[in-house]
């Protein structure tokens, strides 16, 4: 099972995947090249500063095996001498292992840049399951780590074995020499097996960081049905946005139907588009659509207009146009004012004349809407384009 989830990973991770990898910790790093920084840097540090530290380890030797009457019949002194000589050491030492500290911490940055978290340190009981301890060490990666750390370990002793074996006169002859001289040559020859090492740290550190960044891609592929899922996450659902989507339609719809009484008129094409609209010169700059409908919403906009007693005029092409351009609780456009004014007055003069006020108006007139708005506009083809 296992085996054909691992072979069904194939895609590279996303990048909600990346970035939830980072936060939990999980970032490619070699530690080979770590190790190679932090030594080149030390090796560099001591090479750039060996008179300085020459000078210096021959002082502190002197002042350290210097002894008087005095010292050796009083205690405390010994301890003066030594406190005094742990100083002078840490002057050295610490600021060594801070430039250290700041190559490891820069070798690591180079590969996998800076990742602060803490879910790395958080306790982990399921870690305290022997059964998944001992698997985990038996894992591939483990054991390519295992192999790989024994393997250097084995290049490393060999190199300083055999550079040992080859300068082991010149080493045996720093016994004979002078103190200053004997540290120099020291260092000279300790200068030399370091370089040996840095060239093999180099060559396994070249090969370890592209290891890494492969292991570290591959353990975060993911499979066709994860990439779906994380879509799903990130965008929603897809049944659940249809059934939010259905409720909202459903609330818009009831507050359409709640404002087509207050409406002034409806506008229908006979049987498939309905428009109800309203104006109020005291608080709108133009007419406004309250609510609009197709098809059996269009018949439902009808009916509850005529059980409210609201005008609905049948005027096909504008209520085409205000259908296809006008939006719900939005005034109408611009280039239908002239059409909705000329139905509005209708509406008013009929009014009028229900009320006995007025004598009952002619047929509405033809209305003076742009083809270009109607929907069902067909332009008329350019003869010349065919001559």
């Amino acid at each position: 099972m296992s085996d054909q989830s691992s072979q069904d990973r194939n895609l590279p991770a996303t990048a909600r995947k990346l970035s939830k990898a980072r936060a939990e910790g999980q970032v490619a790093r070699s530690r080979d090249f770590g190790h190679f920084v932090a030594i080149a840097v030390g090796g560099a540090v001591l090479a750039a500063m060996a008179p300085q530290l020459t000078d210096w380890l021959q002082q502190t030797l002197m002042q350290g095996l210097r002894f008087d009457s005095a010292m050796v019949h009083n205690t405390g002194l010994m301890g003066e001498r030594l406190r005094e000589q742990t100083i002078r050491m840490l002057f050295v030492v610490v600021p060594f292992g801070g430039v250290m500290m700041a190559a490891g911490v820069v070798s690591c940055l180079a590969i996998g840049g800076w990742n602060w978290t803490l879910k790395p340190v958080m306790p982990n009981f399921g870690k305290l399951n022997p059964l998944t301890g001992v698997m985990g060490i038996l894992s591939k990666d483990k054991l390519v780590d295992a192999l790989k750390g024994c393997l250097l370990a084995l290049i490393l002793g060999a190199i300083g074995t055999l550079y040992l074996k080859n300068h082991v006169e010149e080493f045996a002859g720093v016994l004979a020499m002078p103190l200053p001289a004997g540290v120099r040559q020291l260092s000279s020859s300790l200068l030399g097996g370091l370089i040996l090492l840095l060239i093999a740290l180099a060559l396994f550190a070249a090969i370890d960081v592209p290891w890494q960044l492969y292991q570290h891609a591959t353990r975060l592929k993911m499979s066709q049905q994860e990439v779906k899922q994380e879509n799903k996450e990130q965008e929603g659902n897809p049944e659940i946005k249809a059934k939010v989507k259905a409720r909202m339609r459903e609330m818009v719809k009831r507050r359409m139907m709640a404002a087509v009484p207050t409406a002034d008129l409806v506008v229908m094409n006979p049987t498939h588009y309905a428009v109800a609209l309203k104006y109020d010169d005291q608080k709108m700059g133009a007419p406004r659509v309250v609510a609009k409908g197709a098809d059996l919403l269009a018949m439902a906009i009808r009916d509850l207009a005529k059980d409210s007693k609201v005008p609905v005029l049948q005027a096909p092409v504008l209520a085409r146009a205000l259908y296809a351009h006008a939006e719900l609780d939005r005034e109408i456009p611009a280039a239908l004012f002239a059409a909705v004014a000329q139905v509005l007055a209708y509406v008013y003069q009929l009014r009028a004349a229900l009320s006995g006020q007025v004598a009952m108006p002619p047929a509405l007139p033809e209305l003076n809407v742009p083809a270009e708005l109607d929907p069902h506009h067909t332009p008329v083809p350019d003869m010349e384009s065919y001559e």
